[in-house]
């Protein structure tokens, strides 16, 4: 049994990511400040369903304040930290920097200092594919370069890998990073398409399909993801002493130092048209569409290389996006009575 705290834990991945790891008979510390980002009754639902269990306990805290991100650290001596806390979503990144600095990166730093502080035995912390920025090269590698970032969440992202990195070799705390991609699934976020779609189809209102449907992205459903997560931050990962800086070819995403970075997608772009035609197959309705340019800081594809991921820890996504979707909306149509 392992002591754990999930930040974020209120979050739609930290909130799957805490049932996994309370089923399994692990205690569970949350921390998530339940801002207002979207709908605060859907994230005070998901805490209160993890409260049903004995293992769990719950602190409402932004990760902003340090002095109270180091008091639940020591106080509760997790040996597991996953830290899933952050500011999403590109486009708000363009309207509300502030938040993005304060949050991804402060929050960031108050959490490495608190695990190097309080002997935390590893740290896994999401990372996003938006680092990949304007990259054409398909599937997406972790040995590819990230550092033209087209947003500044994604910039936020780059930068806790470079953190991250940095205390694992100065202190030698092992940190996983986790380059997540288009995580879908019940319980999901509202901002996201899937959510987006389902809602407005129901309700007979047209969506706003971007770059005219021209977009792929590697859906990835929740359960694939956890069971990645889980897996992650069973393995700290271990310092590389072949690993060289001189080397041409040396890879960004390992180290001399207990550091790793992987992708974790499902390894199978779906065409937006795709995704759009899952839901109308599954809601019996069709959908009105408005097919709109692309938006600033948004990529047209995204496909994940999930080659280093497979094997380290054996990970292998097995939900097809009809699956994934028929599952999403079943949840939908339960929790909204729709």
């Amino acid at each position: 049994m392992t002591r754990t705290l999930v930040t974020g834990v209120a979050g739609f991945i930290g909130y799957h990511v805490a049932e996994r790891l309370l089923a399994r008979g692990d205690t569970v510390i949350g921390v998530d400040n339940i801002c207002p980002y979207y709908d605060v009754a859907l994230k005070r639902a998901r805490v209160e369903r993890l409260a049903r269990h004995p293992g769990f306990a719950f602190h409402e805290q932004d990760i902003a304040h340090g002095e109270a991100v180091r008091a639940i650290v020591r106080d509760g001596r997790p040996e597991l930290v996953v830290h899933l806390a952050a500011q999403a979503g590109v486009r708000y990144s363009l309207t509300h920097p502030e938040v993005y600095g304060e949050t991804n990166v402060m929050g960031f730093l108050h959490i490495l200092e608190a695990c190097r502080h309080h002997g935390v035995g590893h740290l896994v912390y999401a990372s996003s594919s938006s680092v990949y920025g304007g990259n054409t090269k398909m599937p997406f590698a972790t040995d590819d370069s990230v550092d033209h970032p087209v947003s500044l969440y994604a910039a936020t992202k780059k930068a806790n890998e470079l953190m991250a990195h940095s205390y694992s070799h100065l202190y030698d705390l092992p940190t996983t990073g986790l380059r997540f991609f288009t995580v879908y699934g019940p319980w999901g976020r509202p901002d996201m398409a899937l959510f987006i779609f389902t809602k407005a189809i129901l309700a007979g209102k047209p969506i706003d399909v971007f770059n005219h449907g021209d977009m792929r992205r590697d859906f990835t459903y929740i359960d694939d993801i956890v069971e990645g997560v889980v897996r992650v931050a069973d393995q700290p990962p271990q310092g590389d002493p072949t690993f060289s800086l001189d080397d041409a070819h040396a890879d960004p995403s390992r180290s001399q130092a207990p550091y790793r970075v992987y992708n974790i997608g499902n390894n199978a772009p779906v065409e937006l048209m795709d995704m759009i035609r899952c839901v109308e197959e599954t809601l019996g309705k069709k959908a009105q569409m408005n097919f709109m340019p692309m938006q600033p800081g948004d990529v047209p594809a995204s496909h994940a290389n999930v080659d280093s991921l497979m094997e380290a820890v054996g990970y292998k996504p097995e939900t097809s996006i009809e699956e994934g979707v028929s599952r999403f909306i079943a949840w939908y149509l339960d929790y909204y009575g729709a």
